[in-house]
C-alpha cells in the first residue's frame, strides 16, 4: 500500500501533480512546473517535502560504535552537532544505501537512509523506525537562509553539515546545513503537528513549492548521485568516484575487503559527466557506443536549464576511447566527457 506523509493532503490543495516514489505518494511538480520550480531554487528558494525519506533514531551508550562498525565514513572525525554522508555496503562492496548520519546528541543519533531502504538500516545497525512522526522540509536556494531565519526561532542558522535545535510555534526543531540539490539551504525536521503551518508560511513569504520532479533535475545540474542510478547493485564507491566516502584506516566495515581488492585489481567501470552540446536531454538508461563496441551506460540523463544542454552522469569502462556516441532512433548522436557539477552553484 502506498504510504503518505502528513502533507500529502496540502499537496493536492496546492494542485501539486503525485507520483509514486521509495513507497510513497509524493509531489512531482506544482502547477509552473519543473523548471520553473529548478530556477527558483537556483535563483531564490524552494521548499520539498522529503518527508518520504527515512529516519531510524539510534541511541545509547553503544550507539557510536554500532554506527561505526557498518557504515563506510568515519564517525570519529565528527562530533555531537554535526551531519555526515557515508554508505552502506554489502560484503562484495555494492553500496546498499548512501546514507546521512545526523548526530544530535552524545550517545543519540539519526539515521536518514533512502525510503525504500529503510528496513536495511534497521536489519543493520537497530535502532527505532521514528520515520512517520516527523516531517522533513528542504529549504533551498541562496534565499533559503533568509527565510527559514523569520520563522525559526534559534541563536543562528547551522553552516554546512552542522546541526542547531530550534522551534517553530514552540514546537522543537532540528535544523540541518544539508541538502540533496547543490544550492545552499537547511532541511528542518519538525513535528508532524506543525508542519503544514511551517510549509505554507514558507509559501506564503515567497519560497516556492517543489516537487520531486525539480529536486532530480537539481541533484543531476549539481552531479550528485542517486541510489538505483549512480550507486546500487554492481556499483561501488569507486566506481561511483566516491572514495573519500571510504575510510579505510577506520577499522572493519562491511565491503572493506572488496573495495580494497577493487582498488587493486583496477577500477571499472568508472563515472563520468556526459553532455551532448546540444538541447537534446540524454535519457537515463541509454547505452553508450565507441568503435561500434558498448563500452558503457547513462545512467541519469536529463536537461540543464542553466547550461541549456542536455547533461548526464554515466559510466563508461576505464579504456574507452573517443569519440563515443549513443544510438537513438536509428542514427548516431555524438556525446561528449565533460566535468560536473554541470553549472555554477549557489
Amino acid at each position: 500500500m502506498t504510504k503518505t506523509t502528513a502533507l500529502h493532503a496540502t499537496h493536492l490543495r496546492l494542485g501539486a501533480k503525485m507520483t509514486e516514489f521509495g513507497g510513497y505518494e509524493m509531489p512531482l511538480a506544482y502547477s509552473e512546473g519543473t523548471i520553473a520550480e529548478h530556477l527558483a531554487v537556483r535563483t531564490g528558494a524552494g521548499v520539498f517535502d522529503v518527508s518520504h525519506l527515512g529516519s531510524v533514531e539510534v541511541s545509547g551508550p553503544e550507539a557510536f560504535a554500532r554506527l561505526q562498525a557498518v557504515f563506510t565514513n568515519d564517525l570519529a572525525r565528527i562530533s555531537a552537532g554535526r551531519a555526515q554522508y557515508t554508505h552502506l555496503l554489502d560484503e562484495n562492496g555494492s553500496v546498499l544505501d548512501d546514507i546521512i548520519v545526523w548526530w544530535l546528541e552524545d550517545t543519540r543519533f539519526h539515521v536518514m537512509p533512502n525510503a525504500a531502504n529503510t528496513e536495511n538500516v534497521l536489519a543493520n545497525v537497530g535502532g527505532d523506525d521514528i520515520t512517520d512522526s516527523r516531517t522533513i522540509l528542504a529549504v533551498q536556494g541562496p534565499a533559503a537562509r533568509a527565510y527559514v531565519a523569520d520563522l525559526i526561532s534559534t541563536a543562528e542558522l547551522p553552516s554546512k553539515n552542522r546541526l542547531i535545535h530550534g522551534s517553530y510555534q514552540g514546537a522543537p526543531v532540528i535544523v540541518s546545513g544539508t541538502g540533496y540539490t547543490g544550492s545552499d539551504g537547511v532541511e528542518l525536521s519538525l513535528p508532524n503537528e506543525v508542519a503544514e503551518e511551517c510549509f505554507l508560511a514558507l509559501i506564503e513569504a515567497g519560497v516556492k513549492p517543489c516537487g520531486l520532479g525539480s529536486r532530480d533535475t537539481l541533484r543531476l545540474e549539481a552531479g550528485l548521485p542517486l541510489h538505483g542510478h549512480e550507486l546500487g547493485n554492481g556499483l561501488t564507491p569507486l566506481n561511483a568516484r566516491l572514495d573519500w566516502v571510504v575510510k579505510f584506516d577506520k577499522g572493519e566495515f562491511p565491503g572493506k575487503v572488496a573495495l580494497l581488492q577493487q582498488k587493486i585489481d583496477g577500477v571499472s567501470p568508472l563515472i563520468t559527466g556526459l553532455t551532448t552540446g546540444t538541447r537534446a536531454p540524454l535519457r537515463t538508461g541509454e547505452r553508450i557506443y565507441s568503435n561500434q563496441v558498448e563500452v558503457g551506460w547513462v545512467s541519469s540523463g536529463g536537461y540543464s536549464p542553466l547550461r541549456k544542454q542536455g547533461i548526464g552522469l554515466g559510466f563508461l569502462k576505464a579504456d574507452s576511447p573517443e569519440p563515443i556516441y549513443l544510438e537513438r532512433n536509428g542514427s548516431m548522436l555524438a556525446i561528449e566527457r565533460c566535468a560536473y557539477p554541470f553549472a555554477a552553484m549557489n
